[in-house]
């Protein structure tokens, strides 16, 4: 996930951690946790524990929790819509998830924060249509994940 990031940094709002987050969860559900919070980590660890980094603690598990409140067994066919509205709606609701922290952080007033996530809704386009886009990952990436693991346990 980090990586992943890192690599794609020269596209602001344009990444692949929905696509990894919804799959991982899938496959692994409450163990999905951990490599959230190693992204988040390292995260801190590598660009500073800062303002922007304090919704990180979050705003990724709202992600992972909406993906754990969905059916497992949705239909073959429903599965890639699902899981790729799912990670365009993080997307375009990023700077609401994101408002909260910085309205605390900053002592913003409820007229400011609204500002704020008004400002940051072109940033908010962007990223809800890359997340669409990646979300067509989603579906052979679990497959990826779910053949490993069946490896992994021979």
């Amino acid at each position: 996930m980090y990586a992943s990031d890192l690599m794609m940094e020269a596209f602001p709002n344009i990444h692949l951690l929905g696509v990894f987050i919804i799959a991982e969860t899938v496959v692994y559900r409450q163990k999905a946790l951990y490599p959230i919070y190693i992204y988040v980590l390292l995260n801190g660890l590598m660009a500073g524990f800062s303002a922007w980094w304090v919704p990180y603690l979050y705003v990724w598990t709202v992600l992972w929790g909406a993906t754990m409140l969905l059916p497992q067994n949705l239909p073959a066919k429903v599965r890639p819509v699902v899981y790729t509205l799912l990670c365009g709606l993080h997307g375009f609701l990023f700077g609401i998830l994101y408002a909260p922290a910085q309205a605390i952080l900053f002592s913003l007033s409820f007229e400011a924060t609204i500002a704020w996530v008004m400002a940051g809704i072109p940033f908010d386009l962007v990223h809800g249509v890359s997340n669409l886009i990646a979300g067509l990952l989603i579906c052979p990436l679990i497959s990826l994940l779910k053949r490993a693991e069946r490896i992994s346990r021979t």
